[in-house]
């Protein structure tokens, strides 16, 4: 019997692990991938605090870890197959875990494209996140890839840092209407309606275009996909009242089940952000050590 079991090992389960082991808890954080989660993709972070060069996203996810360790947290590289809400028991392949409290920290996984170079250039020219990456191609042409609010988002952010950027969608109207459109007709913002990428083209490792179906290959430096974010929530879905696939929490990082807190990137928020997860982290565990006292 845990005090805590974090499932998920990303920068919010880690820090969450972090504070739970420093006040003297008993946690358990469970990870079924690589510790650090997405955060481990990024080959360089320029808005984390404290890193005025840069660090890369395994360097940071192998400091959040080491700190975990040492502070008293138990990792375990394990997948949780399910998450039982009310008796606060997660079962792996390896063995079945109880505790006082569960925080749920999995993530969300970027929705690919799904065409061919994707996968290739993913780090080196495609990204999923322009708040993270834009900054590496200031006065570059770039490509935001989708038709959302997230895609018009990334739009208005580039448009301030990027020499040039297109917005590619393959429909003939954002899904936000006029308004939408409005926040995106820019000066050095173009529009390719009905237009779909065949292919993200690479030279010597790097991003150098785009290949729409149809002909023609469009010259990018970077290309950013904005077509949505799947939560991992699938293990606790009929347990809760999920948001869009989301865990709606409160301040405090409660859900609608006491003894259960939501944290990082599953969690129904405006920015999803490295520190943004382990400000999460850290609530949910400074609630946890309160309520222990």
């Amino acid at each position: 019997m845990y005090d805590v079991i974090i499932v998920g090992g990303g920068p919010a389960g880690l820090t969450a692990g972090i504070y739970c082991g420093r006040a003297g808890l008993a946690v358990l954080v469970l990870e079924g991938g690589a510790f650090g989660g997405q955060m481990t993709l990024s080959s360089e972070i320029e808005n984390y605090p404290a890193f005025p060069q840069g660090i890369s996203g395994e360097e940071l996810s192998s400091l959040m870890r080491g700190q975990a360790e040492r502070l008293g947290a138990e990792l375990r590289r394990e997948k949780a197959k399910t998450i039982d809400l009310k008796t606060k028991t997660v079962v792996t392949r390896k063995g079945e875990y109880r505790a006082k409290n569960i925080i749920l920290a999995m993530g969300a996984s970027p929705r690919p494209l799904g065409v061919p170079g994707e996968n290739e250039l993913r780090g080196a020219g495609v990204s999923y996140c322009a708040v993270c990456d834009g900054g590496f191609f200031k006065n570059k042409t770039v490509a935001v890839i989708g038709g959302g609010d997230t895609a018009v988002h990334d739009c208005e952010y580039l448009s301030r840092i990027c020499e040039k950027v297109y917005l590619i969608h393959r429909r003939d109207r954002l899904r936000g209407g006029e308004g939408a459109l409005k926040r995106v007709t820019l000066p050095n913002v173009e529009i390719l309606w009905n237009t779909r990428v065949a292919e993200f083209v690479g030279e010597n490792g790097a991003l150098t275009g785009l290949r729409l179906e149809g002909g023609g290959t469009l010259p990018v430096s970077a290309a950013f996909v904005a077509v949505g974010t799947s939560p991992n929530t699938g293990a606790v879905e009929g347990q809760l009242e999920l948001q869009n696939g989301y865990v709606p929490a409160n301040e405090r990082m409660e859900t609608a089940i006491p003894g259960v807190y939501a944290v990082g990137d599953l969690r129904v928020k405006e920015l999803r952000q490295i520190v943004t997860a382990a400000s999460d982290g850290a609530v949910a565990a400074a609630c946890i050590t309160g309520c222990e006292k």
